[in-house]
């Protein structure tokens, strides 16, 4: 299945997934730094909804609070949901 989110308080405008059976088969991250973005979606293709938050929840860029990886792991948290 097709999921969009909106991320809040980061550089990165739109994140699109493709999530079956709660395993990412696919991340596109629009925006933000491109080197760190890329790597992001690759690192969690593959992997379940769970292994991806866990890894990335509560990683903070410049004291914002959050970051592109944490948005991520907002995005799949509310995918579970």
């Amino acid at each position: 299945m097709k999921y969009t989110f909106t991320p809040k308080g980061v550089c990165s405008q739109h994140y699109e997934a493709e999530v079956e059976n709660n395993i990412i088969k696919k991340l596109k991250i629009v925006g933000g730094c491109q080197g760190n973005t890329q790597a992001v979606c690759k690192l969690v293709q593959g992997q379940t909804l769970d292994w991806a938050i866990q890894r990335l929840k509560g990683i903070d860029c410049h004291g914002r609070g959050t970051s592109c990886p944490d948005q991520v792991a907002q995005f799949f948290e509310s995918i579970k949901k």
